[in-house]
């Protein structure tokens, strides 16, 4: 009847530093709504877009408190985008909100994830198959770890939560999980899986952080998730520094119908209050329109209202991200293979980054810059990173490379961002040393230069896992583009944490992306489409794949913003077809903000909403939330007899059979050359031994546990494994 609650949090009543004063300013405004306001039960619809940096994760929790029955405690979901990101923000919710394990529930993927995180000395068996109980409503509704100490009622719910993990999860004050979690209550077709869920969001309300960070029929899952929770008269606040009018507007009308819904059979009223949140103003309004397209178009006024008064202060913030166009003309003229000579290309691309963006270490008198290159996709990303192990590199510049992307083994990964972490956060002021030249893997490098060394460059290769969430702060980058937001993300990685200007380009993007290249003069993507997979051009065609046709590079030279992403161009400039950033505004107006005499269906969110689809399973049939091929988990077990690693599936009676030859994967080794000049260098095998003896295991153990990774296995493909690569299709 009265789910726990988050009382007393010191923090959240403490004044925030004078720097991040915008967050006491947008409770102060809330507050004075809520005073004004005279409906008591109203809905409430909230957009955070302050920049990255200004404190986000702690304002939410501020505003969240404020808006609560009483003003001053806490009861929601903190949904993220990607399952790595739970821990980091639970971390944070513990170190600077004051959330403890009896207030804070963080769900994780697993205890191995857990231990390695924590870097606890646990011991666990061998995992065998699920125990089965023959009654479905005596299993677990969730298949994850949750991390919540406390006592939990016996009482009320016991037939339906037989497990723990269940009732944390439902029963913890604050609870921060991948918004997989939360789809079930409207995804699930049969079984029981959306009972966990829907209790959950039935109690407490919802924060969804970076929300512009999906695409595609993802958004409409998102927006059937935002008309549940309103639906059960519950709040919601979206969060993101990038949020695109359509995006607001598409949710506050899926919010606003489910909360239409909840009216029905409550004695609610229909007015929702709309706040619009950064580090500069925060605007508090009500929409109370009985018409729908009164009340959308009130919404927009507005949103564009506040939109207008944000973009000025960014417009005068001080420059610390330029970017040039990089010409690819000379690629798409060769008739040899293109892609060592694209590859060049980027290398040209970072020495001359690095020239005008690096440190000097006082030690040893060289320039060292870390720099990242982002790519679209794994393929590209580990050949790259291997053609820039193998090149050769002026004989004053030392250059040390990583390979970074998602199908990697689970503790290779995580020494991997461990190691990022550490060296990546880079809050030094001007003028002051990086701790980076510290840590005892740079030391190493840089105090091993040969003599005639005067350049350091620490290369990361990166696919789009480095974009989101990453703490970390480079000097430079190199972009291949996949979409406007694409850029915005990485400059958002680009002097993340110092406030050191530029007058000099420190953002190179690619003119043609490789998919818009191709090995043979011919576009990769199929139908002339190459801004997807990752990218928006999906129902739309560019006109050219050309970046410098594509945006405006006088205004990136200038500076990079988020700008041409919040705000869209008038309806006479509007230009879909022959721009990145308009490209993105046109589809995700396709998808959530159609009018629904143009877009109708259970395909659509229109649909969902007017047609009354949500009372059938067909929507999530047609539009699932993370529609693609369901991942293989494979294990890279140690045998002790050959003392080698193998890859291992697990059979129907959960017990490990070794198919690396059926998989068809060949493990690879790097030459000597190329191992010289890796950035970190990783073995598994002793990374397991290492483990082993911490935690008093067996070797095999050990690499059953920690040895996890999961990709798209298609039959008849071959892959390449090694540990400093991680698992990558071969061509």
């Amino acid at each position: 009847r009265e789910p726990p609650l988050a009382q007393d949090i010191a923090s959240l009543k403490k004044k925030s530093p004078a720097n991040f004063a915008w967050q006491d300013k947008a409770v102060s405004k809330i507050k004075q709504w809520r005073r004004e306001s005279k409906e008591r039960r109203c809905g409430f619809f909230a957009v955070n877009m302050a920049s990255t940096g200004q404190g986000k994760t702690f304002a939410n929790a501020k505003v969240m408190r404020a808006l609560s029955g009483d003003e001053a405690s806490l009861r929601y979901v903190l949904a993220l985008g990607l399952r790595t990101l739970t821990l980091q923000t639970g971390d944070e919710y513990r170190g600077r909100i004051g959330l403890d394990n009896t207030e804070l529930a963080v769900l994780i993927g697993s205890q191995a994830v857990m231990a390695l995180h924590n870097s606890k000395k646990e011991q666990e068996e061998e995992a065998g198959p699920a125990e089965r109980s023959g009654s479905e409503s005596a299993e677990t509704l969730l298949d994850e770890v949750v991390d919540f100490d406390c006592a939990l009622p016996e009482e009320g719910l016991s037939t339906v939560l037989t497990q723990d993990r269940d009732r944390k999860f439902l029963y913890a004050p604050v609870l921060a999980c991948t918004i997989d979690h939360l789809m079930a209550a409207t995804e699930t077709s049969r079984g029981g899986r959306y009972i966990l869920p829907s209790l959950r969001l039935l109690s407490s309300d919802l924060v969804i952080d970076e929300v512009d960070d999906f695409t595609d029929k993802d958004l409409i899952a998102i927006g059937r998730l935002i008309h549940l929770t309103a639906m059960l008269g519950r709040k919601v606040m979206i969060s993101s520094a990038t949020i695109s009018p359509d995006i607001a507007e598409g949710y506050f009308k899926a919010y606003r119908e489910g909360w239409k819904l909840f009216c029905k059979t409550r004695s609610a009223s229909t007015s929702i209050g709309c706040a619009w949140i950064d580090e500069f103003a925060t605007q508090v309004e009500t929409r109370a329109e009985p018409d729908f397209a009164d009340a959308i178009a009130g919404y927009r006024g507005d949103h564009n209202k506040f939109i207008g008064k944000r973009v000025a202060p960014l417009e005068k913030a001080p420059v610390k991200r330029r970017a040039e166009v990089v010409s690819c003309q000379p690629v798409l003229e060769a008739t040899e293979s293109k892609q060592p000579l694209y590859f060049d290309l980027i290398a040209q691309s970072a020495l001359k980054l690095h020239d005008n963006h690096y440190t000097v270490d006082n030690s040893t008198g060289l320039k060292v810059s870390f720099g990242v290159v982002r790519t679209a996709n794994i393929r590209p990303c580990v050949a790259l990173a291997r053609y820039l192990l193998e090149r050769q590199w002026p004989e004053n510049s030392q250059v040390r490379v990583m390979a970074y992307h998602s199908q990697q083994i689970l503790l290779l990964r995580h020494l991997q961002e461990q190691h990022l972490d550490q060296v990546l956060r880079r809050k030094e002021k001007e003028g002051e040393q990086p701790k980076a030249f510290q840590h005892s893997v740079i030391r190493r490098h840089l105090d091993g230069a040969p003599k005639q060394t005067e350049n350091a460059l620490f290369i990361l290769v990166a696919t789009p896992v480095e974009e989101v969430g990453r703490d970390h702060d480079f000097d430079w980058t190199v972009v291949e583009p996949s979409s406007y937001r694409s850029i915005v993300q990485l400059a958002g990685r680009i002097l993340r944490h110092r406030s050191k200007t530029v007058d000099s380009p420190n953002m190179g993007l690619l003119e043609y992306n490789w998919r818009g290249i191709g090995e043979h003069g011919k576009p990769k993507g199929k139908r002339g489409k190459v801004f997807n997979k990752p990218g928006s051009e999906n129902y739309f065609t560019l006109k050219s794949h050309s970046l410098n046709s594509l945006i405006d590079t006088d205004a990136v030279y200038k500076r990079v913003d988020a700008i041409p992403r919040i705000q869209k161009p008038p309806k006479a400039q509007f230009n879909y077809l022959g721009d990145l950033a308009h490209l993105e505004h046109a589809d995700t107006k396709r998808l959530l903000t159609m009018d629904p005499e143009k877009s109708f269906g259970p395909e659509t969110l229109n649909g969902y909403l007017w047609e009354a689809w949500f009372l059938t399973a067909l929507p999530q049939t047609l539009s699932r939330f993370r529609d693609g091929e369901e991942g293989l988990n494979v294990y890279y077990v140690y045998d002790q007899d050959s003392q080698t690693c193998a890859f291992h599936e697990r059979d129907r009676d959960g017990n490990l059979v070794n198919r690396q030859k059926v998989l068809s994967i060949q493990p690879v080794q790097l030459s000597c050359s190329a191992m010289q000049q890796l950035w970190l260098e990783r073995d598994y095998q002793q990374a397991i031994e290492a483990l082993a003896e911490e935690q008093d295991s067996t070797l095999r153990r050990v690499s059953i546990r920690f040895g996890e990774l999961n990709f798209i296995h298609r039959d008849g493909q071959q892959y390449d494994y090694s540990d400093q690569f991680g698992l990558v299709r071969r061509d």
